[in-house]
């Protein structure tokens, strides 16, 4: 295999710029790479781009303008006089290191060389495909805005903006991954966020050293917060605008990544997980009330399956109010196994929903909850109260606003049921529960996201804080930003 000969900048022949471009990017070989060479006004022009990316419009349009040059009208300072004179297009620019010509050439924009300069013209009339703006499945309400972000970091920066007119919000673009060059922006309110939170992030985007992002921003979540380990989300995913502007008001700074719909909120607590714009578009004795019964759906999802088998297995600690929830046949299996096999069933079943086209999912679900579930009590495989009590489980699980979140309950749910279950084979399933729960804490306790203490404002504790995470105040209330974001303005007037 030949080796492309090493090129660092544009040099004055053209010819010889051409033979490297070329051979770099396979023009030969690559059907969407476009390439022309060209002559206006006695000079020879050669551009360069991606099909699919550039608008045909403008493309033709400059085409034709160049077209209509006289003879020698491109004598002196061809580089300065088709910017300032012939090509009138508003995003343009110049580049001579080649290695960031390929770049922008690959992102989208024109490349334009012409004999006898070592700068080449590149201007941005790209176009990308693209959806429409629609509500996210994940977060939806039934009042307020349906638009939702797409995979278009573009899009997704101008529907943040539509929100906050502030001359200070800062979109700090970068290039990540020595391949996908994908573009990743960082955003926040200048006079608002913590600088030194926009320094770290800023800094570990730089140090990234990957050469692609496929699955984009998961990828950076993975090698930015590093906690590999801890099934506990670092950062809040929102494919919201409105959520993305609350947050950016607060002081939060937001990362933004090319190709995924999903912005990264940073930091984040515990307590950003269980919260949801549907409290917010309703009166605050409504947004509270939605929130309590939201925290209890999330701690039953966790509590009620572990806290159950530590009373089946200690029957003698039950007191006499509680005693109905003692089955009276245990069935053939064990009751570990029985709601081991039920989370990893609704887990499977979870999954083959994913992958049921919608036209078949309610069938699907039919399916599963009839027969599945009807015909396994019915053969002794499980008793009603292990399908009732990993019901509550799951239904608790879909009533968490935060996926990932949702997802590391479960886990942890899971580790709660195996920890009692091994102590009650000693006749102390309370104490492995006990034991299970106060890992649980511990766990959240270490676990920090940029520095910000997990569960804030629980530990360390802030009452007023506290009070507005765990019910939805009045806005008159919120009149300071949180205080563990250490924002430049803390007032909210």
């Amino acid at each position: 295999m030949q080796e492309i000969r090493e090129m660092k900048h544009l040099e004055s022949d053209l010819d010889a710029n051409v033979e490297y471009l070329n051979e770099l990017l396979g023009v030969n070989e690559s059907f969407d790479i476009l390439h022309n060479r060209l002559r206006y006004a006695g000079k020879e022009f050669a551009f360069y781009c991606i099909d699919g990316f550039v608008k045909d419009d403008i493309m033709n349009r400059i085409m034709e303008h160049l077209a209509e040059l006289n003879q020698g009208a491109l004598s002196a300072r061809e580089i300065q006089r088709l910017l300032q004179t012939h090509i009138t297009y508003v995003e343009i620019s110049t580049e001579s290191d080649l290695d960031q010509i390929v770049v922008n050439l690959l992102a989208g924009p024109l490349v334009l060389l012409i004999d006898g300069e070592t700068e080449a013209i590149l201007i941005d009339a790209r176009t990308y495909p693209a959806r429409s703006p629609e509500e996210p499945d994940l977060e939806r309400v039934v009042r307020g805005a349906r638009d939702g972000f797409t995979e278009t970091i573009i899009f997704n920066t101008a529907l943040t903006r539509r929100r906050i007119r502030d001359p200070r919000l800062r979109f700090e673009v970068m290039r990540v991954g020595a391949r996908s060059k994908t573009d990743i922006s960082i955003g926040y309110i200048k006079d608002v966020a913590n600088p030194d939170l926009v320094d770290t992030l800023r800094n570990e985007l730089k140090k990234v050293d990957i050469d692609g992002l496929p699955m984009a921003e998961k990828t950076i979540e993975e090698l930015v917060f590093k906690q590999i380990w801890n099934p506990y989300p670092m950062i809040r995913y929102t494919e919201r605008p409105d959520v993305a502007a609350v947050h950016l008001l607060e002081g939060h700074v937001l990362i933004y990544v090319d190709t995924s719909p999903s912005v990264m909120i940073t930091p984040t607590t515990f307590f950003h997980h269980v919260q949801h714009a549907e409290e917010y578009r309703q009166k605050p004795i409504v947004g509270a009330y939605l929130r309590i019964i939201r925290l209890v759906a999330i701690l039953a999802s966790l509590l009620v399956p572990p806290l159950w088998l530590a009373l089946i297995l200690n029957p003698s600690i039950v007191p006499d109010a509680l005693k109905f929830v003692i089955p009276e046949n245990a069935g053939k299996i064990h009751l570990f196994w029985q709601l081991l096999i039920a989370e990893l069933g609704i887990d499977i079943l979870r999954m083959a929903a994913i992958h049921t086209p919608s036209s078949l999912a309610t069938a699907m679900g039919l399916v599963a909850a009839v027969i599945l579930g009807e015909v396994a009590v019915d053969v002794g495989f499980f008793i009603k109260e292990v399908v009732l009590y990993i019901a509550i489980a799951a239904v608790g699980n879909y009533a968490t606003p935060s996926y990932e979140f949702a997802l590391a309950n479960r886990i942890s749910r899971l580790g709660l049921i195996v920890i009692t279950a091994v102590f009650g084979m000693l006749g102390m399933a309370l104490w492995g529960f006990a034991l299970g729960m106060a890992l649980w804490i511990l766990l959240l306790t270490r676990t920090k996201s940029l520095g910000t203490p997990y569960l804030w404002p629980l530990l360390p504790f802030n009452g007023k804080a506290f009070l507005h995470v765990t019910m939805r105040t009045p806005l008159k209330w919120n009149e300071k930003r949180p205080g563990i974001l250490r924002t430049i303005d803390k007032t909210r007037r």
